[in-house]
């Protein structure tokens, strides 16, 4: 959890450059190995895992004693349904995910831009079907380990969610999104990681429906 002691505004700087930087890094693998170096997709996919759990993983060492390192709207609406973020911190936490995470997509184009000239697009990527259902299954295990972590007062949160995610990106039908800042910013990228914006809208809904049935579990488990 945040430390009480930083400002509404340094918690702000700390999910905007996290949402920043985890976007980039499930976006910039895939356009280097599938778009720049010319790599078969499931190449592509496997460092693009390995990139994601890495850099979550440095990413909330790094900014978790500020914010609580949620960089990601789910986990924040999660937190406060459980009272744990007033209705100001949401609105605060949000606007620097979605924002951080639009230029994370930026960023990536940017790295590239001299090889793919490309700075913004609509993703026409096609992810219906049984992605839906595997953001519903990615969600509820990526929020579910996340209050369980908390509450055990686990030391080593950072670790497993990186690997956690990791595997789930490996796992999932839908790549494990289970983020609608980064489904958002996804919509915008002319890569193989992108997402078209009517699936995007679905997978949002996914990621609710997950998110509930996670807090359900977990009440389940301390009634």
């Amino acid at each position: 959890m945040a430390d009480k002691q930083f400002t509404s505004y340094a918690q702000w700087i700390a999910e905007f450059l996290g949402s920043t930087f985890l976007v980039m890094a499930a976006i910039a693998p895939v356009i280097l190995f599938h778009h720049i170096i010319q790599a078969d997709i499931s190449i592509a996919v496997m460092a693009d895992a390995l990139a994601v759990g890495f850099v979550l993983f440095a990413l909330i060492e790094i900014f978790a004693p500020i914010s609580g390192a949620h960089f990601n709207p789910i986990v924040s609406l999660c937190m406060f349904i459980l009272q744990r973020l007033s209705a100001k911190d949401l609105l605060i936490y949000l606007s620097a995910q979605f924002s951080g995470g639009f230029l994370g997509m930026l960023g990536a184009h940017l790295m590239f831009y001299d090889k793919l000239p490309i700075l913004l697009e609509i993703s026409s990527v096609n992810r219906n079907g049984g992605a839906y259902p595997a953001e519903i299954f990615g969600t509820f295990i990526l929020v579910l380990a996340i209050l369980l972590l908390v509450k055990h007062g686990s030391q080593r949160i950072s670790l497993v969610i990186g690997l956690l995610v990791a595997g789930a990106l490996l796992t999932t039908s839908s790549t494990m999104f289970a983020n609608p800042q980064v489904t958002v910013a996804r919509m915008f990228t002319y890569s193989a990681a992108g997402i078209q914006p009517v699936d995007a809208a679905f997978f949002i809904v996914m990621q609710v429906i997950g998110m509930g049935l996670a807090i359900l579990a977990w009440k389940a488990i301390y009634k």
